[in-house]
């Protein structure tokens, strides 16, 4: 690996991964023993204090209920829920959240901010760093109240709820990748590439390769990070080719085009297999939580007596991530092929073997990769080949 590291690169990337490793083969079993401190000891006390914290609020706020403005909120809610009780259910996920963010807070800080700044990756000062964290804590209380609102309200009203709602969100997942240029920028700045000999290249790449596309533009990330970084988001009309700023700065023109080439392959893979795959995997999961909803009714597991109770919530946590961790070193596998399939289709487009290598070298540089990591991370689920092994295979005639 000498031609792509000397061995003082090496040694710092490996110090620098090296933690990464450790906290990869021990977090699956801390997040176990959390499932089970939750399921055995703490859904019991947690669910009190969000009925009494609920009650609380009702007692301090409960004038809201009949004021002009907010009453027809409440009445939404209680018609969601079936009756009145939502404000405990919130209360009790919330809670939940929580203690696990206190619980992983200070490893996120070390690994997330000492860590990246230690080694040079990141120029988060630390109040962005409580910004970005404190919104995806906010993000994270929506998506939680949703769930609850949504799943765990359908599930108390209607017997098959797991169809009514995973029908129509499977259809949305089928064309949600529609929104993605708009999602990015709840976190970065986006301004459209200058014109220039960077753009009239990229849109003669893009009209040889025959996608069709809206804009390119450059995403501020180096606020944050010191990554290079090219994708496309969206799809149809909305499809956008997105260049970060430092890949921008760092690489050449032939190197860009490079970067975005492969990029391009993505575009041109075989995606409604995988869409309407992920869409039925969708529905059949919904229908195993309805199983083990109903289970949990009959067993009277926490005090549960009725399907719907938020009380399970912990129990069908715990099962989405036993689920995505069987399901990952296939998934991983998949990627990392269609990773291996986008360097042909970008090395076949763009034609330059050379750029291509040098494109690869420089990101592994530059976002300190370990050109050959340990061979259980990699089959446990990484989804792109280690960057030593793309650069080799593009080594060969």
């Amino acid at each position: 690996m000498e031609p792509l590291f000397t061995p003082e690169q090496l040694a710092e990337i490996h110090a620098y991964h090296q933690p990464h490793y450790i906290r990869a083969a021990v977090d699956p079993l801390v997040q176990v023993a959390l499932a089970v401190l939750l399921l055995a000891v703490l859904v019991r006390p947690v669910y009190r204090g969000a009925t009494a914290a609920a009650a609380a609020l009702e007692r301090r706020f409960g004038f809201l209920r009949t004021a002009p403005v907010s009453r027809a909120f409440f009445g939404a809610m209680d018609r969601l829920w079936g009756e009145p009780g939502w404000g405990a259910a919130i209360l009790f996920a919330l809670f939940i959240d929580l203690a696990t963010q206190v619980l992983y807070a200070p490893a996120n800080v070390w690994f997330y901010y000492v860590l990246e700044h230690r080694y040079g990756m990141s120029n988060l000062t630390p109040l962005t760093f409580a910004w970005i964290w404190f919104k995806g804590i906010v993000v994270t209380a929506l998506a939680l109240t949703a769930l609850v609102v949504g799943m765990y309200g359908l599930a108390r009203r209607v017997r098959r709820w797991w169809l009514v709602l995973g029908v129509p969100v499977a259809l949305l997942m089928l064309v949600a990748a529609a929104l993605d240029p708009y999602r990015a920028r709840l976190y970065f700045d986006q301004a459209p590439l200058q014109d220039g000999p960077l753009r009239s290249r990229i849109t003669a790449l893009m009209k040889k390769a025959d996608i069709p596309f809206s804009d390119v533009v450059v995403e501020k990330t180096s606020v944050t990070s010191k990554r290079v970084q090219a994708y496309f988001a969206g799809q149809g009309p909305t499809r956008t080719i997105v260049l970060n700023d430092v890949i921008v700065k760092e690489l050449s023109e032939d190197e860009v085009l490079a970067a975005v080439a492969h990029e391009a392959g993505h575009v041109n893979e075989a995606r409604w297999p995988g869409r309407i795959a992920s869409s039925l995997a969708l529905v059949a999961l919904l229908f195993l939580i309805d199983q083990v909803l109903r289970l949990s009714a009959r067993r009277g597991w926490w005090g549960v007596q009725r399907t719907g109770d938020i009380r399970t919530l912990p129990l069908v946590s715990f099962l989405v991530f036993l689920l995505i961790n069987i399901g990952a070193p296939i998934s991983g596998a998949l990627s990392r092929e269609r990773e291996r399939e986008a360097d042909r289709y970008g090395l076949r487009l763009t034609g330059d073997r050379d750029a291509f290598r040098r494109m690869l070298v420089k990101a592994a540089r530059v976002n300190k990769m370990d050109p050959e990591p340990p061979r259980w991370l990699v089959l446990r689920g990484m989804s792109h080949p280690p960057i030593g092994e793309r650069i080799a295979t593009l080594d060969v005639p």
